[in-house]
Protein backbone atom coordinates (compact mmCIF):
# COMPACT_ATOMS: atom_id res chain seq x y z
CA UNK A 1 0.00 0.00 0.00
CA UNK A 2 1.50 3.34 -1.20
CA UNK A 3 0.91 6.19 1.85
CA UNK A 4 2.30 9.62 1.62
CA UNK A 5 2.36 11.85 4.44
CA UNK A 6 2.58 15.48 4.92
CA UNK A 7 4.24 17.45 7.87
CA UNK A 8 5.95 21.12 8.74
CA UNK A 9 2.51 22.99 7.53
CA UNK A 10 1.72 25.30 10.20
CA UNK A 11 0.93 29.65 11.08
CA UNK A 12 3.63 32.10 10.06
CA UNK A 13 3.54 35.68 9.40
CA UNK A 14 4.18 37.44 6.41
CA UNK A 15 7.63 37.26 5.72
CA UNK A 16 7.96 34.11 7.25
CA UNK A 17 9.45 30.35 6.40
CA UNK A 18 8.33 26.96 6.48
CA UNK A 19 9.50 23.55 5.75
CA UNK A 20 7.33 21.25 4.72
CA UNK A 21 8.18 17.87 3.96
CA UNK A 22 6.41 14.29 2.82
CA UNK A 23 7.31 10.74 3.58
CA UNK A 24 6.42 8.18 1.63
CA UNK A 25 5.91 4.68 1.89
CA UNK A 26 5.47 1.52 -0.53
CA UNK A 27 7.00 3.65 -3.25
CA UNK A 28 9.86 3.23 -5.60
CA UNK A 29 10.46 6.20 -4.03
CA UNK A 30 13.62 7.12 -6.52
CA UNK A 31 11.53 6.37 -9.65
CA UNK A 32 8.99 8.63 -8.77
CA UNK A 33 8.37 11.90 -9.98
CA UNK A 34 7.12 14.04 -6.89
CA UNK A 35 5.01 17.53 -6.74
CA UNK A 36 3.57 19.75 -4.56
CA UNK A 37 0.09 21.22 -5.13
CA UNK A 38 -2.08 23.47 -3.01
CA UNK A 39 -5.57 24.61 -2.56
CA UNK A 40 -6.94 27.96 -1.18
CA UNK A 41 -10.19 27.96 0.46
CA UNK A 42 -12.78 28.17 -2.24
CA UNK A 43 -10.29 28.03 -5.02
CA UNK A 44 -9.21 25.14 -7.41
CA UNK A 45 -5.93 23.15 -6.53
CA UNK A 46 -2.90 24.55 -8.06
CA UNK A 47 0.73 23.25 -8.86
CA UNK A 48 3.42 24.42 -6.67
CA UNK A 49 6.47 22.64 -7.43
CA UNK A 50 7.83 19.77 -9.08
CA UNK A 51 10.90 17.32 -8.91
CA UNK A 52 11.99 14.46 -10.71
CA UNK A 53 14.04 11.53 -9.63
CA UNK A 54 17.03 13.25 -10.19
CA UNK A 55 16.87 16.38 -8.97
CA UNK A 56 15.70 18.37 -11.98
CA UNK A 57 13.01 20.66 -10.34
CA UNK A 58 10.29 23.02 -12.05
CA UNK A 59 8.40 25.92 -9.98
CA UNK A 60 5.09 28.08 -10.47
CA UNK A 61 5.68 31.14 -11.43
CA UNK A 62 4.37 32.67 -8.33
CA UNK A 63 6.42 30.86 -5.91
CA UNK A 64 10.01 31.00 -7.81
CA UNK A 65 13.39 32.74 -5.62
CA UNK A 66 10.86 31.64 -2.59
CA UNK A 67 10.14 28.16 -2.61
CA UNK A 68 12.63 25.25 -3.21
CA UNK A 69 11.46 21.66 -3.44
CA UNK A 70 13.78 18.97 -2.79
CA UNK A 71 13.97 15.28 -2.28
CA UNK A 72 16.14 12.42 -0.02
CA UNK A 73 15.98 9.24 -1.72
CA UNK A 74 17.81 7.58 0.75
CA UNK A 75 14.55 8.81 3.19
CA UNK A 76 12.05 8.59 0.81
CA UNK A 77 11.12 12.05 1.42
CA UNK A 78 10.20 14.82 -0.36
CA UNK A 79 10.68 18.56 1.36
CA UNK A 80 9.39 22.20 0.61
CA UNK A 81 11.12 24.83 1.55
CA UNK A 82 8.80 28.08 1.58
CA UNK A 83 10.64 31.47 2.39
CA UNK A 84 9.28 35.01 1.89
CA UNK A 85 5.67 33.93 2.83
CA UNK A 86 2.72 35.80 1.63
CA UNK A 87 -0.93 35.73 2.81
CA UNK A 88 -2.01 34.21 -0.49
CA UNK A 89 0.26 31.29 -0.02
CA UNK A 90 -2.11 30.32 2.94
CA UNK A 91 -3.49 27.16 1.54
CA UNK A 92 -3.35 23.21 2.04
CA UNK A 93 -0.35 21.79 0.64
CA UNK A 94 -0.56 18.45 -0.59
CA UNK A 95 2.36 16.49 -2.29
CA UNK A 96 1.88 13.53 -4.78
CA UNK A 97 3.68 11.24 -6.73
CA UNK A 98 3.43 10.23 -10.40
CA UNK A 99 5.12 6.37 -11.71
CA UNK A 100 5.40 8.28 -14.89
CA UNK A 101 7.24 11.44 -16.61
CA UNK A 102 7.72 14.36 -15.55
CA UNK A 103 4.22 16.79 -14.88
CA UNK A 104 2.47 19.52 -13.29
CA UNK A 105 -0.85 18.51 -13.62
CA UNK A 106 -2.90 16.84 -11.01
CA UNK A 107 -4.73 14.47 -13.05
CA UNK A 108 -1.38 13.36 -14.07
CA UNK A 109 -0.33 12.26 -10.05
CA UNK A 110 -1.10 8.56 -9.16
CA UNK A 111 -0.82 9.03 -5.16
CA UNK A 112 -1.45 11.57 -3.02
CA UNK A 113 -1.16 12.69 0.42
CA UNK A 114 -4.18 14.06 2.66
CA UNK A 115 -2.54 17.62 2.62
CA UNK A 116 -1.15 20.30 5.80
CA UNK A 117 -2.36 23.54 6.28
CA UNK A 118 -0.61 26.30 5.77
CA UNK A 119 -1.73 29.51 7.47
CA UNK A 120 0.03 33.23 6.24
CA UNK A 121 -1.26 36.31 8.48
CA UNK A 122 -0.78 39.97 7.04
Amino acid sequence: QVTLMESGGGSVETGGSLKLSCTTHGLVFKNNNMGWFRQAPGKERDWVAAIDGVGGTSNADSVKGRFTISRDNAKNTLYLQMNSLKPEDTAMYYCAARRGGFSCRDYDMDFWGKGTLVTISS
